[in-house]
């Protein structure tokens, strides 16, 4: 059941990213200006200027154009970028594995502060700790990730200055990595030394992305958590002896995380897209980082492919959030 539902949602993916592909071909092509003008070098002759077009198909209609690039999309072949002149699948997935190692360290970050909130909060329901829960989750949710971002950077970069504010690894070391996913190999590795150093270039970025998020999980769960303790089972096992915490993690945990779960997955989703912000502040060289610069040259191969990958990290998202309600709850396995 598990491998048929993990097709139909395979295939119901398909139209998804055929419509996003068609939307963004099109919208990228009426907009005006010229991609490759910027290619262009001073007294080019009108002879270059058609050549350069005729290179990246931009001579042919919009259909015309949709079809060749759709074709080579589907072997994995995006094109050249127009502004870095190199391979956009490689750019991709050069930069790929950093804002996934990123979203992933914030994802993790935000599910361990927003559970702790959300248990700490219950436990102390209608007194102080709880009240203390709903003003830190309500600053974290007020204030946007990108402040977050900048105030880190402040505060541990200039102020008191504890960690890097600006790239991915310190460049004066020699990583003698051979992946992309820095943090995951060197963890595999005991490569300690090199794991601490870029987890130490991640934690800003991290934190910041996370801390909105955990806020949403604490008010969420919270919420969930009461509910559940008002339950036969949750009564009866405080009538039976079971301390308030025992009950909340042993009892009520599982049951009150049904809901949350929906909502990390559906905000681990603006998570990613968080990234091409916090990117930039941090000068992280991951896809967020790369959207900004596409967009800023107007590289439509890069913007394309871009976009296409975006759209797959979604519903993968998606696809891992189903598969996680029928690992919660049994009932919808045979679903």
């Amino acid at each position: 059941m598990l491998a048929c539902r993990v097709f139909a949602r395979a295939a119901q993916a398909v139209p998804t990213l055929l419509g996003v592909a068609v939307l963004v071909f099109v919208l990228l092509r009426v907009v005006p200006g010229d991609p490759v003008a910027m290619m262009i070098p001073p007294g080019a002759s009108a002879e270059d200027v058609l050549r350069l077009h005729a290179l990246y198909g931009l001579d042919r209609s919009i259909a015309a154009q949709f079809v060749l690039w759709a074709g080579q999309a589907m072997r994995g072949d995006f094109g050249i970028s127009i502004s870095l002149r190199q391979d956009v699948s490689g750019l991709i997935a050069s930069r790929l594995p950093a804002t996934l190692e990123l979203v992933l360290l914030a994802a993790a970050i935000a599910i361990a502060l927003g559970t702790a909130l959300a248990v700490f909060g219950t436990r102390h329901a209608g007194g102080g700790g709880e009240a203390a829960v709903d003003a830190v989750s309500g600053v974290a949710l007020a204030v946007p990730d990108f402040i977050w971002g900048l105030g880190f950077i402040v505060l541990f970069g200039v102020v008191w200055p504890v960690l890097p504010i600006s790239g991915r690894a310190d460049p004066t070391h020699t990583l003698g990595l051979t992946s992309h996913f820095y943090l995951i190999e060197a963890l595999l590795r005991l490569r300690l030394g090199v794991a601490r150093d870029v987890l130490a270039h991640m934690l800003m970025p991290a934190v910041a992305l996370a801390l909105p998020l955990a806020a949403m999980i604490a008010r969420v769960l919270k919420s969930s958590l009461a509910e559940q303790m008002g339950q036969d089972y949750a009564l009866l096992a405080r009538v039976k002896g079971f301390s308030r915490s025992r009950v909340i993690v042993r009892e009520a945990l599982r049951n009150a995380a049904i809901p949350t779960v929906s909502l990390t997955g559906v905000q681990v989703t603006f998570l990613v897209g968080g990234t091409v912000l916090i990117e930039r502040i941090f000068s992280y060289p991951g896809i967020g980082n790369l959207a900004i610069e596409a967009v800023i040259n107007r590289d439509l191969p890069l913007i394309q492919g871009l976009i296409l990958t975006f759209a797959v990290l979604f519903i993968l998202i998606n696809l891992a959030l189903d598969l996680s309600y029928a690992a919660l709850d049994p009932r919808l396995r045979h679903g």
